[in-house]
Parts: C-alpha cells; sequence; structure tokens
C-alpha cells in the first residue's frame, strides 16, 4: 500500500513538472534550448579561429550569455503564457499563490537551467578545455540568478512578455556600457571569477568575486521578493 502510494505521489509530481514546464515554456523550450547552443557553437567556433586560447576563463565567457538566453524566457513571459493559457484567474483562486505556483516554478526554472549549465560545461571540457563542470555551472548561477530574478520582478510590473524583454535588453545595454567602469569590481555582473587580472594579488581578486557573488545573490532574492508580492495584487492582473 505504501509503494502504491508512493508510485501516486511521484506521478504527480512528474505530471505537476511536465505541466509547469509546459505552461513556463509556452511550448517553445526545444527552440530556446538550440538557440542557446547554437550561439555557444558559433561563438566558440569563431573564437578558436581567431586564434584564442580555451581555458577557463575562455569557457566561462563562452557559455555566459547562453546562460542568459535560457534563463531569459521563461521569465520574461511566464506571466503572460499564464493569461494566454487562460489560468491566471484560476491561480489567483489558490490561497498563498505566490508560494504555491510561482515559487515552485521558480526553483524548477533555476534547476533546470543550472542542470543544462552542466551538460553546456561538459560539451566544453570535452571540445575546447578541461573544467570542472560543477564549478563551471555554479558560477555562470550567480549572474544567471541575478538576472533571471530581475526580469521576473519587471514581468510582474509591466505584465507583458515584449514589454519585459525590451526593458531587460535596454538595462542589458546599459550594464554593457558601464562595464568599463565596473568592471573588476563587486557591482559588475558580467565579472568573469576565472579572470584574475595579472598585477592583481589573488587574495584580493577572490576577495571581489566573492563580494561580487553575494551583491548578486542579494539582489536576486530582492528582486524575487518584490516580485512575488506583486503576484499578490490581484486586481492588477486580472
Amino acid at each position: 500500500m505504501d509503494t502504491l502510494k508512493l508510485k501516486n505521489t511521484m506521478n504527480l509530481i512528474r505530471k505537476m513538472i511536465q505541466y509547469n514546464f509546459r505552461i513556463i515554456f509556452g511550448g517553445r523550450f526545444i527552440w530556446f534550448l538550440l538557440a542557446a547552443f547554437a550561439f555557444y557553437a558559433f561563438v566558440s567556433i569563431v573564437a578558436v579561429l581567431d586564434g584564442e586560447l580555451p581555458d577557463e576563463e575562455f569557457v566561462y565567457g563562452v557559455l555566459f550569455f547562453p546562460a542568459v538566453l535560457l534563463i531569459f524566457y521563461p521569465m520574461t513571459f511566464g506571466i503572460q503564457n499564464d493569461q494566454d493559457a487562460g489560468i491566471l484567474e484560476i491561480l489567483f483562486g489558490i490561497p498563498d499563490y505566490r508560494y504555491k505556483v510561482w515559487l515552485v516554478r521558480l526553483v524548477l526554472i533555476f534547476v533546470l537551467v543550472f542542470l543544462l549549465l552542466i551538460g553546456f560545461a561538459g560539451v566544453s571540457s570535452i571540445f575546447l578545455a578541461p573544467v570542472n563542470w560543477l564549478e563551471m555551472a555554479g558560477q555562470l548561477m550567480f549572474p544567471v540568478f541575478f538576472l533571471g530574478s530581475m526580469a521576473f520582478m519587471f514581468s510582474t510590473i509591466i505584465k507583458n512578455g515584449n514589454g519585459t524583454a525590451v526593458v531587460m535588453v535596454i538595462l542589458g545595454i546599459i550594464l554593457l556600457i558601464l562595464s568599463d567602469a565596473l568592471e573588476r569590481t563587486m557591482w559588475f555582473v558580467f565579472l568573469n571569477p576565472f579572470n584574475v587580472p595579472g598585477r592583481m594579488n589573488e587574495v584580493v581578486w577572490e576577495g571581489i568575486v566573492l563580494k561580487n557573488r553575494l551583491f548578486l545573490v542579494i539582489g536576486a532574492v530582492v528582486f524575487l521578493l518584490y516580485g512575488l508580492f506583486n503576484l499578490q495584487k490581484r486586481e492588477k492582473f486580472i
């Protein structure tokens, strides 16, 4: 009896995960995965042909934008996908909506992206340079967590996928423009932890990287909490 109950529970969890992924990615997940891999392959091939030496720093830089691409769609279009699927009204009828639905979805999205990045790191380790798969994926998850949480927050404010995408692209351009001023500081979202400046003490650099990662995590948590708080305002979505 306990075995049957466990089996039914596992089937229910599996179906819930599959259903949520269908809503989150709007049936377009495979295309974003292929686009991320195509971008990764293109940049890698071009860089190698240009004579760049593959190492951990190189692999991190090559994987950064595919990682952001993987998190971009589900976070920017998640709320709109709920509206398009016609289930937003139903979800708002569930007590503690933000904890029982979207918090679970956020965890699923970040876990999926992390697993995919481990796969990308594995491919890089085979074809580019030997890297620690878990360390590489873990380091990439800090900016992914930060930017993904920011996109989620703006999606709850704008409530439109295209509008959120435009805002995120503009913010990304601004961050790139400010990259020279923010480089090698704890505020730099695009900081590459494997790119140790030649004249900087490694201990000092490790301190900068640690502060940068703390800044990204704290910022991401603030964005998530604000976004989840916005989801409590039912009248703004229905």
